[in-house]
């Protein structure tokens, strides 16, 4: 069981950031972070997220660029922007990732069901992104606001990754954290049958 002060990093305390203290985020931590959230639970374990860091000058330019307005400055302030992409062939993997059974023939020419494990499982990684990310030190900002065929074009083009979100990762600026908004009681947002 967690103590207090893990739950306080991974729940309580952590927050939404939107500034960023000018700290470098090392690709040794981008690594450790994918060692942690590669453990995600994913439907046979078809792990269809993938990651995009974006750390350089003209790749967070780039992106930037494909952002909305209220974002731009996030991203371009942010030591690294990380696209949660969804690779619309992960089945292509499973033979690799779920050797036990032919998960592979449950997707191949379903296009529906391609679509709706991809986005579910990806944005499951995606959160474990987070959780990951806060267990290791860093802030986390995600975002949705995004010109997802911009984002497919300049950092997936040729390829069959589609952009799902981005999040940006760093140290934060606690100063320009906004109060902390309300959340839903239990009875407002859950029922036990």
């Amino acid at each position: 069981m967690l103590n207090d002060t893990a739950l306080d990093t991974l729940f309580y305390a952590a927050r939404t950031h939107n500034g960023w203290q000018d700290r470098e985020v090392t690709n040794a931590q981008l690594e450790h972070l994918f060692d942690l959230l590669k453990w995600a639970p994913t439907a046979a374990n078809g792990s269809p997220a993938r990651f995009v860091f974006v750390k350089s000058p003209q790749s967070r330019e780039l992106l930037a660029a494909c952002v909305s307005q209220g974002n731009a400055a996030k991203v371009a302030q942010a030591p690294v922007t990380v696209i949660v992409g969804m690779d619309m062939a992960f089945y292509d993997k499973l033979p690799q990732l779920s050797p036990a059974v032919d998960a592979r023939a449950w997707f191949a020419g379903n296009e529906a069901l391609i679509a709706s494990t991809a986005f579910r499982n990806s944005s499951l990684q995606g959160a474990y992104l987070i959780m990951a990310a806060r267990a290791i030190g860093l802030d986390c900002g995600p975002m949705s606001g995004f010109d997802e065929a911009k984002v497919d074009q300049a950092f997936f083009a040729g390829t069959s990754v589609k952009a799902n979100f981005i999040c940006s990762i760093g140290y934060g600026e606690a100063a320009k954290l906004r109060p902390r908004a309300p959340r839903l009681s239990f009875d407002e947002a859950c029922k036990i049958v």
